[in-house]
């Protein structure tokens, strides 16, 4: 107990009250949306929606092209400068609004073809990316105002615009879910998003005149070339990752079944949830601490705190998930979904190993090691793919589990070799 109160007292947990809540309130709503799917479009619908999520997240990715991170870095150096923070908007601006526009023609005039791909030829979904085609833009353009906002270090307003769209997500979801079952899941899911349109651009018009700074002679090719470089890992993690998981569960679809497929993404929500707790931490804390450690004793010393205090609470915290795994499978979903009470043990044993090699994995950001970073990220992938189709076709669902177990050791134990002078 005296362990656990001392690594409470620490720095590390005095985290922003007003952040704490908004984390909170995203999980509390996300496993009240996890129910509501749940009773009203089963395992089936459950891999559906996990298949349009990959999708989603791409898709967000590339119609921003990565910038949101060099967004926030350069409007936060230029926030002094009203000139150098209307050249950084305008330009972003008419650069990503051109992305999403053709994006959008895209996903709206072969929307039939995406259907096909994303869900499958037996399903009739392609209202859904003609609807998503329509949003896109307004989409894409609530998080360049997103990221201005944060840049300019008003981040009680990011938090809030967080809070509004969970609360927003939460009663499309509820209204369309129960109305159309899984069809209104799959419109949650593409509508919520740019609902936030409006109230990010209430809270970025406050601190920039926008109708005013969107300028043609603002424009700006130096700018993008300086976001560019920041991307390029952004879009590798979060482009081929999504479309990897997306692959892989349509494998899982086509040998084991939809339902089965069904049952990991329920897994995999429950894990997203409580992993949110440590990839909040880690951004917060440590990244910053990472990046500004000068030497190899100061990076050793920020890797090693978060070994002793993060990694032994959350392994003490999954435990206790692995003992309630039953109770929480019911609390969450129904009693249809008590198969997925065989996944947990696999699915912890990774996130274990997952959170193990987090850390050293934000040091490839930290340090702006851009190759190395593509290189391993790329190659982990890889190996989970291959993997993933070997062992399901063995061992069916149970597979996918074990798939990401081997590939998180892998990924860890090359980690460790790799930065093993800023460990020992």
């Amino acid at each position: 107990m005296n362990f656990i109160k001392k690594i409470v007292q620490t720095q590390l947990f005095k985290v922003s009250s007003l952040n704490s809540l908004s984390v909170l309130l995203k999980i509390g709503i996300g496993l009240i949306t996890s129910k509501i799917l749940a009773v009203f479009v089963g395992p089936g619908g459950m891999a559906l929606v996990g298949n349009l999520r990959n999708f989603m997240t791409t898709l967000e990715n590339i119609s921003t092209l990565g910038f949101s991170t060099g967004i926030v870095k350069y409007v936060a150096e230029a926030k002094e400068d009203k000139s150098g923070v209307q050249r950084i908007m305008a330009t972003v601006f008419i650069c990503l609004l051109l992305v999403a526009i053709v994006l959008s023609c895209i996903l709206f005039f072969f929307a039939t073809y995406w259907n096909d791909q994303i869900f499958g030829i037996h399903y009739g979904y392609s209202f859904v990316f003609k609807v998503l085609a329509l949003a896109l833009p307004w989409y894409s353009v609530s998080l360049i105002f997103t990221s201005f906002i944060n840049g300019l270090g008003r981040f009680e307003k990011v938090i809030w615009i967080t809070i509004w769209g969970n609360f927003i997500g939460l009663l499309m979801s509820l209204i369309l879910v129960v109305n159309y079952q899984t069809f209104g899941a799959l419109l949650a899911i593409v509508i919520t998003p740019a609902s936030l349109f409006l109230l990010s651009f209430y809270f970025v018009n406050k601190e920039i005149p926008f109708l005013k700074t969107i300028r043609l002679h603002y424009f700006d090719f130096k700018i993008l070339k300086n976001l560019s470089s920041y991307s390029v890992m952004i879009l590798v993690s979060s482009v081929f990752g999504p479309l990897v998981f997306l692959a892989i569960r349509k494998n899982v679809i086509d040998v084991v079944g939809i339902t089965q497929a069904g049952y990991w993404e329920t897994m995999t929500r429950i894990s997203s949830y409580y992993m949110l707790f440590v990839s909040t931490i880690l951004s917060v804390y440590f990244l910053p601490k990472l990046s500004g450690a000068k030497s190899r004793e100061e990076t050793k010393k920020v890797f090693w705190d978060y070994y002793k205090s993060i990694l032994p609470l959350f392994i003490i915290g999954l435990s206790l998930i692995y003992v309630l795994r039953f109770f929480i499978v019911q609390l969450l979903f129904t009693k249809e979904f008590l198969p997925v009470t065989s996944m947990f043990f696999w699915q912890l044993t990774g996130d274990v190993l997952k959170v193990a090699f987090l850390i050293l994995g934000y040091q490839f950001f930290a340090k702006k090691m851009t190759k190395a970073f593509i290189i391993s990220e790329i190659s982990s992938l890889v190996v989970l793919y291959f993997f993933s189709v070997y062992l399901i076709s063995n061992l069916g669902i149970q597979g996918v589990l074990i798939a990401q177990v081997l590939d998180n050791l892998i990924y860890l134990l090359v980690l460790i070799i790799y930065f093993r002078k800023n460990l020992f």
